[in-house]
């Protein structure tokens, strides 16, 4: 049985007045326990759409979304944030107490952790994202730098300890050296026996973390399958005029100079590629 899996599912905007927009044309997807998602996509392709559909933010317009095997509007709130953390990709958006502190206890106070254990549920969330709590529980979210208010809503999430957690863009507007700690600590959370979507237009960054990409195209899944499977048809990807990921480039320049490379490969191996093959900075600059 599917963790999430949806079916035949459209979504309108605006359904029956003159700014109708269809977001999502009849999707059907399946999530499973544990896996490593990478959804990508040009802006408005509709990865913001289907995600929120994953915890029942929204509601589809056609077809239906069920959670372990029951659909989701017989769900209640409490019980789908147990399962499905969303971290949005403007964290201010979620933010809405007063300190840090209230606002990491917000999630788990509702799904019914005991008084006497919050402060430590709260503690160990701030801390798996690298915020002191000391420092910073009594301090306004609102306040915070943007790489602290990310981090944060991470926290927020991960007090409640879903099953799965949805990020959407989370490393959007951060300066490098943000987005290499908000990567490194979602990576410390990947190694547990958890499910991980990213939403992402920049695949070079997601990649080391998952296993699996879905990629969209006007409200269609035009691609789903493993990181091998997409190196095989990066194509098809280039031709509906998506940006690939720089180690896709890279292995372009190399099977026209005549080097085969089979599969997936991280960038480490490339690199030792690119050393071996004598020659290979020489006809580039040429």
């Amino acid at each position: 049985m599917a963790l999430i899996y949806i079916e035949n599912v459209s979504f309108y905007y605006l359904k029956d007045s003159p700014l109708e927009r269809k977001a999502l044309n009849n999707i059907t997807l399946s999530i499973d326990k544990g896996e490593k998602i990478g959804i990508f996509g040009e802006t408005g392709s509709g990865k913001s759409t289907l995600i929120q559909l994953f915890n029942g933010i929204i509601q589809p317009t056609e077809g239906t979304v069920y959670l372990k095997g029951k659909n989701i509007k017989e769900w209640s709130i409490k019980d789908i944030c147990k399962t499905v953390g969303l971290v949005f990709q403007y964290p201010e958006h979620q933010f809405f107490e007063e300190t840090v502190f209230e606002e990491v206890a917000f999630g788990p106070k509702n799904i019914g952790v005991k008084e006497d254990e919050i402060e430590q549920v709260v503690k160990r969330a701030l801390q798996n994202v690298g915020l002191n709590y000391e420092e910073i529980k009594e301090r306004s979210p609102f306040f915070l730098s943007g790489g602290e208010k990310r981090r944060l809503a991470i926290a927020s999430v991960l007090a409640m300890d879903p099953e799965v957690l949805v990020l959407d863009e989370p490393t959007a507007n951060l300066d490098p050296k943000g987005k290499r700690e908000i990567m490194h600590y979602i990576g410390k959370w990947t190694n547990k026996n958890k499910t991980l979507v990213i939403v992402s237009h920049d695949l070079d960054e997601i990649i080391p973390l998952i296993n699996r990409v879905i990629v969209l195209h006007q409200g269609n899944i035009i691609f789903d399958g493993s990181l091998d499977l997409l190196f095989k048809k990066r194509d098809s990807i280039i031709k509906m005029g998506l940006e690939l990921p720089q180690i896709l480039e890279i292995v372009d320049v190399l099977e026209r100079k005549g080097y085969n490379v089979d599969g997936y490969i991280t960038l480490n191996e490339m690199a030792e590629i690119i050393i071996a093959y004598k020659g290979f900075m020489a006809s580039w600059k040429r």
